[in-house]
C-alpha cells in the first residue's frame, strides 16, 4: 500500500542514505572477516542477485545488476572461475544458459549474511521492543518495494501479521526472536 502523501519522501531519502551508509560500514566489517578470500563488492553484489534469481538468465542478472551484458558476462566468467557460479543449459532454450550459485558460492553468501546478522545482532538488541516491532514491519514493507524494483517480483503474498500478536517478533523478554532469523527480512534471499 502506498501512501497517499510523499511530502516526507526527501527526508526519508536522506534518512535511508544515511542507514545504508552505516549498514555498508557493518557489511564492510562482516565481508572482511569472511574466509572466501578477495570477493569484491561487484562479485558480491552479483552473487545475491544470482541468488535471488536462482535460474535467471544473463539479460535478467545484467537488468537486476543496471550493468551491460558485456560487464556482467565478464564478471560470471570470474564468479565461474572461482567456483562460486554455474553456468546451465536452459531446459526452456538450448541458446540460453541459466545461472546458479554453486555449492560454494551458496556457502560463502550464506557465511557472509550469517557475519551481516552477527554485526547487525546487539545494534537490534539496543533497541525497545516496540522500535523492533516498527522496523520489522518497515523493513518488511521496504523489501517488497525493493524486490519489485530490483526483479520484477513482490513478495505481497508474504506478509506478517499484525506487530504485537502473540508469537510475533519484538515480545517483551524475547525482543529479537524470530527478527534476525525471520527470512522475510532477508532482501538476498526472500522465502
Amino acid at each position: 500500500m502506498r501512501p497517499s502523501s510523499t511530502t516526507h519522501a526527501p527526508e526519508l531519502a536522506d534518512i535511508a542514505t544515511e542507514v545504508t551508509g552505516l549498514l555498508g560500514v557493518l557489511r564492510g566489517r562482516a565481508h572482511g572477516n569472511a574466509p572466501a578470500g578477495p570477493v569484491s563488492a561487484s562479485q558480491m553484489r552479483a552473487l545475491l542477485a544470482i541468488g535471488r534469481l536462482e535460474g535467471g538468465n544473463l539479460r535478467a542478472l545484467s537488468e537486476a545488476l543496471g550493468s551491460s551484458a558485456p560487464a556482467t558476462s565478464r564478471l560470471c566468467d570470474r564468479l565461474e572461475a572461482a567456483g562460486l557460479v554455474e553456468r546451465r543449459l536452459s531446459t526452456a532454450s538450448r541458446r540460453e544458459l541459466e545461472l546458479y550459485l554453486s555449492r560454494h558460492g551458496r556457502a560463502l553468501l550464506d557465511e557472509v549474511q550469517e557475519r551481516e546478522a552477527d554485526e547487525l545482532r546487539p545494534v537490534l538488541e539496543a533497541m525497545p521492543p516496540e522500535a523492533l516491532r516498527q522496523l520489522a514491519a518497515g523493513l518488511t514493507a521496504f523489501r517488497d518495494a525493493a524486490a519489485s524494483a530490483v526483479d520484477g517480483d513482490s513478495l505481497a503474498d508474504d506478509e506478517p501479521g499484525e506487530p504485537g500478536e502473540p508469537g510475533e517478533p519484538g515480545e517483551p523478554g524475547e525482543p529479537l526472536d524470530g527478527i534476525l532469523d525471520d527470512s522475510r527480512l532477508r532482501i538476498a534471499r526472500p522465502a
